[in-house]
């Protein structure tokens, strides 16, 4: 079959990688793709949010299958489009979707379900919030609303950082207008749970934890993530459990109750607490960065679990059992500005996967074209051996503008 893939980061190599190893698949496209996707796919210079070009792309070149990577298409509708026009693809609705897109949906939604999260309310006034934020103990979290590329949570420590806050996502409408969810501090660490979810079936992936703090020793401000790794040795088999039977499944029975079944990637952002395990949050897609160190310990035919999730059909999860831990090169600047179009030289020395985060093609050169640019992801028989074999890898690529964090999986090895 031919497949389209909608999107252009290391998620989107992720993916591309994994089908690339399906027997079932002919060629597969990605719009818009990066340079690294490109030595694997053809790109297509579509955008994301381009849905009827996209939905035309899929007709005129006999797509059997597309697959969405990131929030920004799905939000758009883009399964919606493709769907009235019978096309085969794997993502949850607009509608269903909401579960990423509006913080207060899925907020409200849990707390309907009786779904284990932290307290909140939402408020679009800033006094308003602000008030409430002062009343109450801090550290405070803050969540935007709508979508914010990863970025749109603060933890504030102290009055004045949850007043810059509150004025960046309510007067300045930093990204875009909206509300502003506050939500009870919880403490313990977070861990990410995706499963591949069809109406009530829930087919659940092995967990990964992401690093969010752009620098060493989790310092620095808040990123889409700097790294990851798989699988978690302090979430517990009872604690994955719990979580598959208290969490993840009841939310997919809540979202066909509310009318919006789910089919495609829940992803459970979620932390093991004191009083127990508790959602942060909802993506309706693959995480990222974690997607690349999940899908090259999938043995499972991709194909077939995607085409049984869009289908409402049946498949079965095979996993490997090796470790897999990603280091993410980001531009020096990053979350904050950065500089594009700096060479990257040494690709060529590197014996790991490397995905593409933020990189084109400027000739012969492959450059810097984002924030995160490249994601190095080592395997091992333990989490130590994939930790020494992508820090082996990263120090084989050249580039002056990257810099990484050197202490990936320090909640599991204890560093």
């Amino acid at each position: 079959m031919q497949v389209l893939v909608i999107g252009s980061g290391g998620r989107e190599h992720a993916v591309v990688d994994a089908l690339s190893r399906s027997p079932q698949v002919d060629k597969i496209f990605c719009a818009p793709g990066n340079a690294g996707i490109a030595r694997q796919a053809e790109c297509v210079a579509i955008r994301e949010t381009e849905v009827e070009r996209l939905r035309d792309f899929a007709r005129e070149n006999d797509i059997a299958l597309t697959v969405v990577g990131p929030e920004v298409a799905l939000a758009a509708g883009v399964v919606d489009c493709f769907r009235e026009a019978g096309l085969r693809i794997f993502g949850p609705t607009q509608a269903a979707a909401r579960i990423e897109s509006s913080k207060e949906f899925a907020k409200e939604l849990m707390a309907k379900y009786a779904i284990p999260t932290a307290g909140f309310r939402a408020f679009t006034d800033y006094e308003a919030a602000r008030e409430y934020v002062a009343g109450r103990p801090l550290p405070a979290v803050l969540k935007y609303d709508g979508l914010a590329a990863g970025k749109g949570v603060v933890i504030a420590a102290s009055m004045e950082e949850a007043d810059a806050a509150l004025k960046d996502m309510l007067l300045d409408d930093k990204f875009g207008a909206g509300k502003v969810v506050v939500e009870d501090y919880l403490e313990g660490p977070e861990f990410s749970f995706m499963c591949f979810v069809s109406g009530h079936r829930v087919w659940p992936m092995v967990l990964a934890q992401d690093h969010k703090r752009a620098y060493d020793g989790d310092k620095g401000p808040n990123t889409g993530g700097m790294g990851a790794y798989s699988p978690l040795p302090f979430i517990t088999e009872e604690d994955r459990r719990y979580a598959l039977e208290h969490i993840m499944q009841p939310v997919a029975d809540a979202m066909v109750a509310e009318g919006c079944p789910f089919r495609g990637v829940l992803y459970g952002g979620l932390m093991k607490t004191p009083q127990g395990i508790q959602v942060i949050e909802f993506n309706a897609r693959f995480g990222d960065p974690e997607t690349e160190v999940v899908l090259p310990r999938l043995k499972s035919d991709i194909v077939d679990i995607f085409c049984a999730v869009a289908d409402g059909g049946d498949a079965q999860l095979e996993w490997h059992d090796f470790a897999t831990l990603g280091i993410v090169l980001a531009s020096k600047g990053y979350p904050g500005s950065y500089e594009k179009g700096a060479e990257i030289k040494g690709l060529d020395a590197v014996s790991c996967p490397v995905y593409h985060m933020g990189t084109k093609c400027d000739g012969d050169r492959i450059v810097t074209a984002g924030g995160r640019v490249l994601f190095v992801v080592g395997r091992g028989a333990t989490l130590s051996e994939a930790r020494a074999a992508a820090l082996a890898d990263v120090a084989r690529i050249d580039c002056d503008n990257l810099f990484h964090r050197t202490d990936i999986g320090h909640w599991a090895l204890d560093d």
